[in-house]
């Protein structure tokens, strides 16, 4: 790195597990190399110590499900240059937006003795249906590697280098029967983003679509193979509704309201 002076990193967390920040701290070495070469000025995972921004690169995990939320997405926008959405909270979501089907009034008041003490918004949204977004990096969690690399090119002023295939061609990749046409098990992989090597396939079990779904996916056909064998609609949404139950590919293929 020629700068002078080191770029500034900032990851940000709202409503989320964790696990994509994790990731970036699972790094070990390449995180003591990119520690070297950018100031990690705010990420309070895993470190107090708070440097103000502008900031040239953020990391954004987890979805908007408060209002505070939604106020400080907007200062995490106005204070970077560059801002990146990591993982299915921050790119549809996340498991959380399973509230958006049904009526969170209701479920406060079965979870919580006073709800009335509980201030939510109805939906569970991601970040970019609140500020623009740069990139998005897909997965529940984010695949480290390409973690990596967005970062780095990023830094250095280049395109990532990301896939743009679904799963079915990682599977190819590995020389993993398809799960599907070989055994019927149900497989999101045809619509499915590719990312996560296609870990799921290579164990005889169908991909549940962490990685949401890919660039121009067919659902309604991939919807009507499913029905072929033999899966019921209720076992359509279920499907379909997890990780990334609402991305709209996925929403609309399970049946959701518009």
């Amino acid at each position: 790195m020629t700068r002078a002076v080191r770029p500034k990193l900032a990851v940000w967390k709202f409503a989320s597990c964790d696990g994509c920040q994790l990731t970036l701290l699972d790094c070990e070495d390449e995180l003591l190399e990119l520690a070297g070469a950018v100031e990690i000025a705010f990420f309070l995972e895993a470190s107090g110590a708070v440097v103000d921004g502008p900031y040239d690169v953020s990391l954004v995990e987890g979805s908007i499900t408060t209002a505070e939320d939604r106020r400080r997405v907007r200062a995490a926008r106005d204070a970077s240059k560059l801002l990146v959405t990591i993982g299915a909270c921050a790119t549809s979501g996340g498991i959380q937006a399973l509230r958006n089907f049904a009526d969170v009034g209701e479920f406060l008041e079965v979870v919580y003795a006073h709800p009335a003490y509980i201030s939510t918004l109805t939906t569970a949204t991601p970040i970019a249906d609140h500020v623009r977004v740069d990139l998005e990096l897909r997965g529940c969690p984010i695949d480290r590697g390409q973690l990596l690399e967005v970062v780095s090119a990023l830094l250095w002023g280049r395109r990532p280098n990301l896939p743009a295939y679904p799963v079915c061609v990682e599977c190819k990749q590995r020389g993993t029967p398809c799960v599907l046409v070989a055994s019927g098990t149900p497989c999101l992989g045809p619509v499915t983003h590719a990312g996560c090597g296609a870990l799921c396939p290579a164990y005889h079990r169908g991909c549940y679509g962490c990685f949401g779904p890919s660039e121009t996916p067919n659902t309604a056909a991939m919807a009507s193979l499913l029905r072929q064998h033999g899966m019921g609609e209720a076992d359509l949404a279920r499907f379909f509704h997890t990780f990334n139950a609402w991305a709209e590919e996925f929403r609309d293929a399970g049946g959701a309201p518009t």
